[in-house]
C-alpha cells in the first residue's frame, strides 16, 4: 500500500500527458492533415493579400501599404518557412519519433491558425498615402518676376499669412510662376507634408473641384459613391485634417467660393496649412480673404530675352530685323503669353519686310479694340492668322471644343480630325496620321497647343486659357455653329437654337440626360457634326435624326442609350458612327443604307448580334468590334470590307477566319484577341508569309478582357499554360510583350524559342508566373543568339521562383568571354523588380559590360535578395585576382531599393562603383544595408573624394543615415549634404 499513493499520484500527474503523447502517437497522419490545410489556407489568404496589395499600390501611384499589413505579411512568410522546415522534418523522421512530431505539427498548426485569425480584412483598403509630398509639374522657363516669386515664398514662410492670392491678366505668367513655387515646395519636404494642384477654371464645379483635391491626396474613391455635396465636404475635410500641413494650390479661379462648402478647412497659423490661387481678378483675392499679389508685366528687357529665345538665332544675328524686332515685341505688352506666340509666328523668318509688315499688323488689331483681355485676344489671334492653311485653322479651332484646362490625347484629336474632313483623305491612313502630327507640330511651334502629359503617360496637348479664349471667340462669330461643349448641361439646348443653318453642333461632356419625346425632331438639314458623348442620355426619340439628311459625323460614345432609333437608318451621309463605351446598347437599327460610312466604332457595346446589313458596309475603313458580348462574326463578313485600314475584333467566337483579315490589302493597324496558341500562331505565321506590314499591332492571348497600354506593336498573353514541345511564334518586329499570369515557363528563352528571332523588342513585363526562375537562360556557344538586345525597359512583377535574371550555362569557356559574344541587355535602361522572393543577387560582375545603358533600377518586396552587384567567385570566374573590381555603370541615374529586409550589399567591399550620373539614391526599409559603396569621383593629390554631384539626393529615414558604417570619413564627409529624410 505504502507504493500505491505514489504511484496514484503519479499516474494523476502523467495520466493526461500520456494520453496526449498516445494521441499524438496514432493520430499524426490527422494532424499532418489539418497542418496541410491550415498551411494551404494561410498561403491562399497570403496570395490574395499580395494580390490586392499590389492593385491598390500600382492605382493611384503614392501608396504604401499599411504597416499592420506588412507586418502580417512578414510574419506568414516566416511561418511559412518554419511549416517547410516542419514538414521536411515529418516526413525524415523515424517511427519512434511520431508523438514529438505530432506534437511539433499540432503546435505549429495553431500557430498558423492564430496568424490566419488575424489576417487583414480585405474588404478594406490595405494601403495608406506614401510619405511623397507632391509630383513635380510640367513647365516653361520662367523669365523675370523674382520679386513677386521671393514674396510668394517669403510669406509661406510667414506664420502670419495662410491665403496668398496671386493676380494680374490673362498670358502674364500666373501660372507658370505658381508651377514654379509648386515644384520648389516639393524639394523642401519637411516644411509641409503635401502640396496640392487643381485647376478650377472659368466653369466652377464644387463636386469637381472635390474630386480633384481627392484625387491628389489618393483618395477619391471615398468620395466616389457620395453624391451629396454636404458630405462630401464633410469627408473631405477630414480627409485634409489627416494629412498634417498642406499647401493647396487653386489655379484660375474666377469666382468667390465657401472653403467651408468646399470641405477645405481654414487655414490658419494653428494648423500650419496655407492656401494659394491665381485669378485675373483683385476683387476675388479680397472676397476670398487673400492677401493678394499683383504679376505684372515683363519688363522690356525681360521681354526682349524671352522673345530672343523663341525666335531663333538666325534672327537675332541679322541686324536690319533687329530694330523692328524690338518693336514687335514692345507691341506684345510684355505678356508672356503672347510674346512666346508672336515669337512662334516669326520664327526662322529672315525678310525684313515680313517684320515691318507683322508689326503694321499688330498695330492695326490693337488700334481697333478696347479693353486688355480684348487686346490680347487680338495679339493672339494675330498668331492664328499666320496659319496659311484653312485645314490647319480649323484643326486648332476644334481644340477649343474641349473643356477647359483639359489634356487632349494626341492619336484621339488625329482620329476627330480625320472624321471631321479636316485631314484630306490619303492612299493609307498612317499618311494622314503623319499629317495629323505635322499639323499638331505647327501649332506647338507656334505657341498655339502645349505639349502635355496625361493619363498612363500618353502624349496630350493643351490649349492655354488665353488662347482657348481667342479660338472660342473666332468660332462665335460663325453663327452655323453651336458650341456647348463641357458647360454642366442637363437639358438639351431649345427647339429654337437648332437653327435650319446650323452646321456643327458641340454638346459632349455634359451631364444631358434625356432627350425629350415631345420635342419636334430639329430640322437642319445642313447640320454635318453632332457630337454628344459623355452625356449621360438613356434614350433618344425614333425620329430624332429624320431633318438630318446631311449628318456626316455622329458621336454618342460613352453615352447610356439601350438602343438607337431607326432615324439612323436613313442618314446616307454619314460617314461616321461612333459609339464606343455604350456599355447598355444592346440594338442597333438596320445599316445597309449607310453605305458611305467610312467609321465604325462598336467597342465596349452590349450588342450580341452583328448589325443587320452591316455587310454593306463596303467603304469602311475603320472597323471596331472589341465586343465581347457578341455571339459570333460570321464567316465571310470581314473580307467584304476590302478598304478596310483599322480593325479591332475579338476572334475568340468569330467564324470568320484569319485567312480572311489576311485579304484585307489595305489593312495597317489590327487589334484582336485569341483564346488559345494555335489560331494566334497560324495568324502570326499568316502575317509573315504574306509580308504584310502591319504599321500598329495588338495581339492578345487571353480568356480574360483585360486592357493594357497600347504600344505600335505589342503582344500581350495572359493566363496560359505552355506546354513543352509547342509551337509558339511571335511577331519578328514585336515592340511590347507582356506576360501575365502563365503557367509551366521556366524562362522566357525557353518556352519562348523564337524569343531569339525578334529584332525590336522594347519593353517587356513579366508578372505573376509562378514558374519562372530565369528571364533568359543562355546556352552557349551560341554566337547567334541575342535575345532582348534591343530592349530599353525590363518589368518583373510578383515571380516567387526568379533566382536570376540571366543565367548562362556554359560550356568550356569563361562567363565573360562568353557574354561578351551577345549583345543580350545592350540597350537595357530602366529596370523594375517588385515581389521575386527567390533572387538573392541581382547582377552578377560578368553581366556590367552589356548594362552599361542602363539608367533605372528600382527593386521592392523582394525579401530574400543580399546582393545587387555580386563580386566574382571562383564559380564564375578562373582567372580573377582578389584586386579592387570596378562595377561599371555610368549612365545610372536613380537607384530605388526599398522592403528588402535581407539586403546587405549593394556591390562588394573589394569594389567600387563607377557611376558618374547617379541623382537619385532611394532606400527604405532595408534594416541590414549599412554600407554606400564608393562612386563619387576620386580628387588625387591624397584626397581620396573630391566632390558628390550637386543633384544627388539620396533618400531615406533619419534612422538608416545614422546607423550607415563609413570606411572612409572623407567619404561621409562628401556625402552628407546630400542626404534628405523621407
Amino acid at each position: 500500500m505504502e507504493y500505491v499513493e505514489p504511484a496514484v499520484s503519479v499516474a494523476n500527474c502523467l495520466g493526461a500527458p500520456l494520453c496526449k503523447y498516445f494521441q499524438y502517437h496514432r493520430k499524426l497522419n490527422d494532424y499532418v492533415r489539418n497542418f496541410n490545410s491550415i498551411r494551404d489556407k494561410l498561403n491562399s489568404k497570403m496570395e490574395d493579400i499580395e494580390l490586392q496589395l499590389k492593385a491598390e499600390l500600382l492605382h493611384p501611384v503614392g501608396k504604401i501599404p499599411k504597416k499592420g499589413v506588412q507586418n502580417w505579411l512578414e510574419k506568414v512568410k516566416a511561418m511559412i518557412g518554419e511549416a517547410l522546415d516542419v514538414e521536411t522534418k515529418v516526413s525524415n523522421g523515424r517511427y519512434l519519433c511520431r508523438a514529438r512530431n505530432g506534437k511539433l505539427v499540432d503546435e505549429k498548426t495553431r500557430e498558423m491558425q492564430t496568424i490566419l485569425d488575424d489576417a487583414p480584412n480585405v474588404s478594406e483598403s490595405l494601403v495608406i498615402d506614401g510619405p511623397h509630398v507632391g509630383f513635380p509639374l510640367p513647365t516653361s522657363e520662367l523669365v523675370g518676376e523674382k520679386a513677386v516669386r521671393d514674396e510668394i515664398w517669403k510669406c509661406l514662410r510667414q506664420e502670419e499669412v495662410s491665403m496668398i492670392g496671386i493676380w494680374g491678366m490673362g498670358g502674364v505668367g500666373k501660372t507658370t510662376i505658381m508651377k514654379h513655387i509648386h515644384n520648389d515646395l516639393l524639394k523642401e519636404p519637411c516644411k509641409f507634408d503635401k502640396v496640392i494642384w487643381v485647376t478650377i477654371s472659368k466653369d466652377f464645379n464644387i463636386i469637381k473641384l472635390q474630386d480633384d483635391i481627392a484625387s491628389a491626396l489618393n483618395l477619391k474613391k471615398d468620395l466616389a459613391e457620395e453624391g451629396n455635396t454636404v458630405r462630401r465636404a464633410a469627408i473631405l475635410l477630414e480627409m485634409l485634417k489627416k494629412t498634417g500641413k498642406y499647401v493647396v494650390i487653386l489655379d484660375d479661379v474666377w469666382d468667390r467660393f465657401s472653403l467651408e462648402e468646399v470641405g477645405i478647412p481654414e487655414p490658419s497659423s494653428s494648423n500650419g496649412c496655407k492656401l494659394v490661387l491665381t485669378t485675373r481678378s483683385k476683387q476675388v483675392c479680397n472676397r476670398m480673404g487673400c492677401k493678394d499679389m499683383l504679376v505684372r508685366p515683363l519688363s522690356e528687357e525681360e521681354a526682349l530675352i524671352l522673345f530672343l529665345s523663341r525666335v531663333g538665332p538666325n534672327t537675332v544675328q541679322s541686324t536690319t530685323i533687329m530694330p523692328t524686332l524690338r518693336l514687335v515685341v514692345n507691341e506684345c505688352a510684355g505678356l508672356p503669353l503672347t510674346v512666346v506666340v508672336v515669337a512662334g509666328t516669326l520664327k526662322g523668318e529672315d525678310d525684313p519686310r515680313i517684320w515691318k509688315n507683322a508689326l503694321n499688323e499688330l498695330k492695326r488689331r490693337i488700334g481697333v479694340v478696347e479693353g486688355v483681355e480684348t487686346e490680347v485676344i487680338e495679339r493672339l489671334k494675330f498668331s492664328f492668322d499666320h496659319l496659311k492653311d484653312m485645314k490647319v485653322k480649323l484643326c486648332f479651332l476644334y481644340c477649343a471644343l474641349y473643356p477647359e484646362d483639359f489634356e487632349i490625347r494626341k492619336d484621339e484629336l488625329i482620329e476627330c480630325w480625320i472624321d471631321e474632313g479636316f485631314i484630306d483623305e490619303m492612299d493609307t491612313r498612317q499618311e494622314m496620321k503623319d499629317r495629323g502630327h505635322a499639323i499638331l507640330k505647327k501649332l506647338e511651334d507656334n505657341c498655339l497647343l502645349e505639349n502635355a502629359i496625361g493619363q498612363l503617360e500618353w502624349p496630350c496637348v493643351k490649349m492655354h486659357d488665353a488662347v482657348r479664349d481667342m479660338a472660342l471667340s473666332i468660332t462665335s462669330m460663325n453663327p452655323r455653329y453651336m458650341i456647348q461643349a463641357g458647360m454642366q448641361l442637363k437639358r438639351l439646348p431649345k427647339q429654337e437654337e437648332w437653327r435650319a443653318d446650323i452646321e456643327k453642333v458641340w454638346l459632349m461632356n455634359n451631364f444631358i440626360s434625356e432627350i425629350p419625346e415631345d420635342m419636334s425632331p430639329p430640322n437642319c438639314q445642313l447640320l454635318t457634326t453632332l457630337l454628344l458623348q459623355h452625356n449621360r442620355i438613356e434614350k433618344i426619340p425614333n425620329d430624332f435624326f429624320a431633318g438630318m439628311p446631311n449628318l456626316s459625323v455622329l458621336n454618342l460614345s460613352f453615352t447610356n442609350i439601350e438602343s438607337l432609333p431607326d432615324s439612323i437608318s436613313e442618314l446616307k451621309n454619314l460617314t461616321a458612327l461612333l459609339l464606343g463605351g455604350c456599355q447598355e446598347l444592346r440594338h442597333l437599327p438596320c445599316l445597309s443604307k449607310l453605305q458611305g460610312l467610312k467609321k465604325l466604332d462598336l467597342k465596349w457595346t452590349d450588342i450580341e448580334e452583328v448589325p443587320e446589313g452591316m455587310d454593306m458596309l463596303i467603304n469602311l475603313r475603320y472597323l471596331d468590334l472589341q465586343v465581347f458580348t457578341l455571339n459570333d462574326i460570321p464567316a465571310g463578313l470581314l473580307s467584304k470590307f476590302c478598304r478596310l485600314q483599322h480593325l479591332k475584333i475579338d476572334l475568340s467566337k468569330a467564324k470568320a477566319g484569319i485567312e480572311e483579315i489576311m485579304t484585307l490589302e489595305n489593312l495597317e493597324c489590327f487589334e484582336g484577341r485569341f483564346e488559345d496558341w494555335q489560331k494566334f500562331s497560324k495568324f502570326v505565321s499568316s502575317l509573315q508569309q504574306s509580308k504584310k506590314n502591319l504599321i500598329q499591332y495588338r495581339l492578345v492571348v487571353s480568356l480574360d478582357d483585360l486592357e493594357f497600354r497600347i504600344y505600335d506593336k505589342s503582344v500581350i498573353i495572359i493566363g496560359y499554360n505552355f506546354c513543352e514541345g509547342e509551337l509558339i511564334m511571335l511577331p519578328f518586329d514585336v515592340q511590347y510583350l507582356k506576360i501575365h499570369a502563365c503557367q509551366n515557363l521556366r524562362s522566357l528563352t525557353d518556352g519562348i524559342p523564337c524569343l531569339e528571332n525578334v529584332i525590336d523588342l522594347r519593353v517587356c513585363t513579366i508578372s505573376d508566373c509562378q514558374d519562372i526562375e530565369y528571364v533568359v537562360s543562355m546556352p552557349f556557344p551560341s554566337a547567334s543568339r541575342h535575345p532582348f538586345q534591343s530592349l530599353e525597359r525590363l518589368d518583373l512583377y510578383h515571380l516567387p521562383k526568379l533566382r536570376e535574371v540571366i543565367k548562362v550555362e556554359r560550356i568550356g569557356s569563361p562567363t565573360t568571354s562568353i557574354l561578351a559574344q551577345s549583345a543580350t541587355f545592350a540597350q537595357l535602361k530602366v529596370l523594375h523588380i517588385w515581389g521575386c522572393s527567390s533572387m538573392k543577387t541581382l547582377f552578377l560582375h560578368w553581366l556590367l559590360p552589356n548594362l552599361q545603358n542602363l539608367e533605372e533600377i528600382q527593386i521592392t518586396h523582394c525579401r530574400r535578395l543580399i546582393q545587387i552587384l555580386g563580386a566574382p567567385t571562383s564559380e564564375d570566374e578562373e582567372n580573377e585576382s582578389d584586386a579592387l573590381i570596378k562595377f561599371s555603370l555610368v549612365k545610372l541615374r536613380e537607384l530605388k531599393l526599398k522592403s528588402l529586409p535581407e539586403l546587405e550589399i549593394i556591390c562588394s567591399r573589394s569594389g567600387v562603383m563607377v557611376c558618374d550620373s547617379l541623382r537619385l539614391i532611394d532606400v527604405d526599409e532595408c534594416y541590414k544595408l549599412k554600407r554606400l559603396p564608393p562612386f563619387v569621383p576620386l580628387a588625387g593629390n591624397g584626397q581620396p573624394y573630391a566632390y558628390a554631384p550637386p543633384s544627388l539626393v539620396i533618400r531615406s529615414s533619419t534612422e538608416w543615415q545614422e546607423s550607415l558604417e563609413w570606411d572612409d570619413p572623407s567619404f561621409k564627409s562628401v556625402l552628407q549634404p546630400h542626404f534628405l529624410n523621407r
